[in-house]
Order: C-alpha cells, then structure tokens, then sequence
C-alpha cells in the first residue's frame, strides 16, 4: 500500500512539475513566478519519502522534461531536483531553517554551474564571451547615441566604463552563489507554507532579527581581504577567488548587520519603523550607509554584541 503510495504522489509530481517547466517555457512573464515553483514538488516529495526515492522521481521528471520540452530542460531539471532534494531532507532531519537554507543553497550552486557547463558543451555558448559582447554592444549603441544628439563622447570615458564592466564579469561566481540563495529562500518559503496546509506541520522561517553568521565567516572575510592587499594581477586565479570570497562574504556580514538592527529596535521596544528607515537610509546612501551595516554586521558576528546587549533573549 505504501508502495503504491509513493508511486501514485511520485506521477502527480512529475505532473506538477511538468506544468510548471512548460509554464516557465511559454507563458511570457510567468517564468519568474515558474522558476521558484519548479523546486516544491520534489521538496515536498523528498521531506515525505526520503532522498533514495526523490532520486527514482528525478530521473523520472528527466525522462517525461525531455520529451515534452526541450534539451534545456535536462540542465534546469537537474538544477531543480539537487537544491530541491537537499533542501527536502534538511525538512525531512528537521533541522534549522537557516541550515536547510544554506543545503539548499549549495545544492542550486551545482545546479547552476553544471547548466552553465551544459550549455557550453551542448550549445557551445560561452556565458562569459557573451555578456561581454552584450557590454561592448551597450557601449557602442550608447556612443552612436550621444554623436546623434551632437553631444560629446570621450572613448577614455568609454573604454574606462568597459573595463569596469569586464571586470564586474570576474564577480560572475558571486552572482551564481546570490541566483542560488534567493531561489533556495523562496523556494523554500514555498514548500513551507505547501507543506502545512497539506500536513499538520508548523514549519517556518525564524524572524530576521534572529539571522546569525557563524563567527569563522569573519576569518573567511579577512583572509580574503588580506589577500587582495598583495600586488596580484587582477586576473590570477587566487586574485579572482579571494575577490569573489571578500565580496560575498562582505554582503553576507551587511545582511547581518540589517539583522541586528531588527535584534536591537526588537530588544529595546524601538518602533518597527526604525529599522525600515535606516534600511532605507543606507540604499540611499550606499557608501556610507552600506560600509556602516558591514562594520556593525562584522562587530555583531565577532564579538557577539547581541549577548552584550540582552544576554538571554527569548
């Protein structure tokens, strides 16, 4: 009976994730909604049935995605089906929301990079050649622009925007890392709130206020900051990496410093505006603002300035 179980909830969600694939393929605009979908029903399979039976499930959603959609669908398949079945286990081990969170998020960071593999070994599309060119492109129609409405147009000014731009190409993997933890979060949010209207279940996100780097991140963050110091060349592998590793991380400690704000206006019993507003504040003023968040995020991971405030919160 169990068995018959798993294989009828199994067709249902090849099904289910079938529509939402051919969704994200044809319907303009949905796919933005679609793509944050397609994870869920191999979530929600895998915290019920375990990985060893989501795997049998992913290659059936490889088999019936190929034969009705396209070849694309293989690499999005696999992508979906990795962050999905980690993030469905780390629900299944009933562990933190934050810990299936970062499951997740490694699962979907292989997924991404083995579609980006695929896609220059299948379509022979090279990611890299092709944003430059979109840049170079850019730049150029920009120019042809300015010299219609007889405006001036200086190629150092030109050729200096370029090379930032090229090198905003070398964060390429700060931006697959970012792709993966929003997918995993609103994929995983999803799952959550599908899991409890189909279960009795009481799973859920913990308030930002309580988000918590662990305090090695900090040392992570200086050694890559160490390392940039050094007179590297900018695109020696250990340069990009430490780059690539100081920009993360750096985004990852002023996430963390917004989340101390939401920790301190909660403790003292300020007005939830007050977080919102300097919020607010700091995207306005991003090189002020933002820098501040970073250093309060990098006080609060090392040397845990929330114990100092309220040593035992609720």
């Amino acid at each position: 009976m169990n068995g018959s179980r798993k294989i009828t909830e199994g067709a249902l969600f090849i099904a289910l994730y079938l529509l939402f694939l051919l969704i994200a393929f044809y319907v303009p605009l949905a796919d933005m909604v679609a793509i944050f979908i397609l994870p869920v029903p191999i979530i929600v399979y895998t915290m019920r049935h375990g990985w060893k039976q989501s795997i049998v499930l992913l290659l059936g959603m490889l088999i019936v995605s190929s034969l009705f959609a396209t070849v694309l669908s293989i690499p999005i398949t696999i992508t979906m089906g990795l962050g999905g079945i980690l993030i469905g286990t780390g629900i299944r081990s009933e562990i933190t929301a934050y810990e299936t969170w970062a499951r997740g998020t490694i699962g979907f960071v292989l997924g991404i990079v083995f579609t980006i593999i695929f896609s220059q070994w299948i379509f022979q599309v090279n990611f890299v050649q092709e944003i430059e060119n979109v840049m170079e492109q850019s730049i150029v129609m920009s120019q042809n622009m300015m010299e219609q409405f007889n405006l001036q147009s200086n190629s150092d000014n030109a050729q200096m925007v370029f090379d930032q731009m090229r090198k905003m190409i070398d964060l390429l993997p700060v931006g697959i890392v970012m792709a993966a933890i929003v997918l995993a979060f609103v994929s995983q949010w999803i799952s959550y709130k599908v899991i409890n209207r189909i279960g009795q279940h009481a799973l859920y996100f913990p308030a930002f206020r309580h988000f918590q780097l662990p305090k090695v991140i900090i040392w992570f963050y200086l050694l890559a900051i160490i390392v940039t110091w050094f007179q590297l060349e900018d695109n020696s592998s250990i340069y990009l990496a430490a780059w690539n590793v100081s920009n993360l991380v750096g985004l990852l400690i002023t996430i963390q410093g917004f989340s101390f704000v939401f920790f301190y206006s909660y403790t003292k019993g300020l007005s939830k505006a007050v977080p919102i507003i300097t919020i607010v504040i700091a995207f306005l003023f991003p090189l002020i603002g933002l820098y501040l968040v970073r250093i309060l995020g990098i006080i609060d991971v090392g040397f845990s300035l929330r114990d100092r405030i309220q040593p035992k919160v609720k």
